[in-house]
């Protein structure tokens, strides 16, 4: 600026200034023509007459450039962690039988920081088998060069994946590159179980749940049938509710459970709306909706805990084996419920639950034994609770399972090249310690997340 206050034209680097705008059309998302929006060039030559204005070719491979230098360093920073890598996948379906598969990895680097970080998400021709799976990700893989850094895959429960899992773990098998000969390489999802479970409880409720459904889609439908319902509503006037009503979603069970309490709030507005609208027909009985509040109050633990495994911002695999655990206790208990209906829900889903969770992931309930409130006693607690004959049998098979893991980690990092820097930089052994092999082990155990 000068003295008498005037801007200075101020030279600009073009190289930066093409990287901020491919670092803007990154971060937003935006369309590569967005460069060529001619109101922006107007803009952009307004502020500056001599502005190099560049095209979405251009900006496409400046964004290229961008990407594949993000690459390098990230392959960089996996190659040198000293932890083992966890993978997470998931196979999209569009409307028109396109596939495209994600590609996840978990691990923690050297600051203690738990990092996710998308590898691939590709598109996948038919057929959508477990083996085109399996061979697509054992591509991306060797494109990151991980594939003997592996420690475990946590999918969905689904029969391609089943192949998947046969397909890989035979490959890296051969490789000798997972720990105890992939014993602990597949990891169910939890949060797609429980929704499974769930969703099959729910099916003693199919006519009440579809009554209900088609009466909030009736209310959203037109302006005119909410202003009836509103009007039935301020007639009432001792109703507390804010909320607003919410159709489900009906592959996910948490929504249907948020659908279900939003309606039992306007319960009253619902069974006097057809004294104003005799188009109305979905209304539920008074007795089905008795039986709605039950079971509303029957899933409303289930909802907590999905929302507790399916938290994305810290890590789960701790809470894991209580949170099954408390599942099963909760069934046990419902199936000898005076109330029918919660009676048929807990059988049915007990039946999901044994197909599913018969016995608990033992790598997950590592994770439990590590939290120093909970250790190897609490799990002798859980597993007396829910099988009082056996229980010292599946502790000590916890038990075992957990020394033959570490002294897996003892055989196969003691050639670590991370580790023996890291003696090297200290003057000391020349293989690791229990400390180092402890370190390595439960930065993985900590990195197995769900899928949401």
């Amino acid at each position: 600026m000068d003295g008498q206050g005037k801007l200075k034209s101020k030279k600009i680097d073009q190289m930066v200034d093409r990287e901020l705008c491919a670092n803007l059309i990154i971060r937003h998302g935006l369309p590569f023509k967005f460069v060529e929006y001619q109101e922006l060039r107007t803009w952009i030559s307004y502020l500056n007459p001599y502005a190099t204005l560049v095209s979405r070719n251009t900006i496409k491979s400046d964004i290229s450039k961008i990407f594949m230098k993000e690459k390098i360093m990230l392959k960089e920073e996996l190659k040198n962690i000293s932890s083992r890598i966890c993978l997470t996948s998931n196979l999209w379906t569009s409307c028109t039988t396109e596939g495209y598969i994600a590609l996840t990895t978990h691990y923690v680097d050297s600051n203690w920081k738990l990092k996710s970080k998308i590898l691939n998400f590709c598109h996948l021709l038919l057929p959508h088998t477990g083996f085109e799976l399996s061979k697509k990700i054992n591509e991306c893989l060797h494109e990151w060069g991980i594939e003997e850094r592996i420690f475990s895959l946590t999918l969905d429960h689904v029969s391609s994946n089943d192949v998947l899992i046969k397909t890989l773990k035979s490959q890296f098998v051969l490789q000798n590159s997972l720990i105890c000969d992939g014993e602990f390489f597949h990891v169910r999802c939890c949060a797609h179980i429980l929704n499974l479970m769930v969703q099959e409880g729910l099916k003693v409720i199919g006519d009440t749940l579809n009554q209900i459904r088609e009466s909030i889609k009736y209310v959203m439908g037109s302006e005119s049938r909410m202003m009836k319902f509103k009007q039935c509503f301020e007639k009432i006037g001792d109703i507390n509710a804010l909320s607003a009503l919410c159709v489900d979603v009906p592959t996910r069970w948490n929504s249907t459970f948020f659908m279900l309490q939003s309606a039992l709030k306007y319960q009253q507005v619902f069974s006097s709306l057809h004294l104003v609208d005799e188009n109305y027909k979905y209304c539920p009985s008074e007795e089905k909706w008795k039986r709605v509040e039950k079971i509303s109050a029957f899933l409303s633990p289930f909802y907590e805990i999905t929302n507790l495994i399916s938290a994305s911002s810290y890590p789960t695999s701790n809470l894991y084996f209580l949170q099954v655990w408390n599942i099963q206790c909760l069934l046990m208990d419902s199936v000898k419920d005076e109330d029918e209906a919660i009676r048929d829900m807990a059988e049915r889903m007990i039946v999901k639950f044994d197909k599913y969770w018969n016995e608990y992931s033992i790598v997950l309930a590592f994770g439990a034994i590590l939290v120093p409130r909970i250790k190897l006693e609490t799990l002798g607690f859980c597993y007396e609770r829910i099988d009082p004959l056996c229980w010292e049998v599946k502790l000590e098979k916890i038990k075992e399972k957990l020394y033959k893991l570490f002294s897996q980690y003892c055989t196969k990092n003691s050639t670590s090249p991370v580790l023996k820097r890291k003696h090297s930089d200290l003057s000391s052994f020349a293989t690791p310690s229990s400390f180092d092999v402890s370190y390595l082990l439960c930065s993985n155990l900590i990195i197995i997340v769900h899928i949401k």
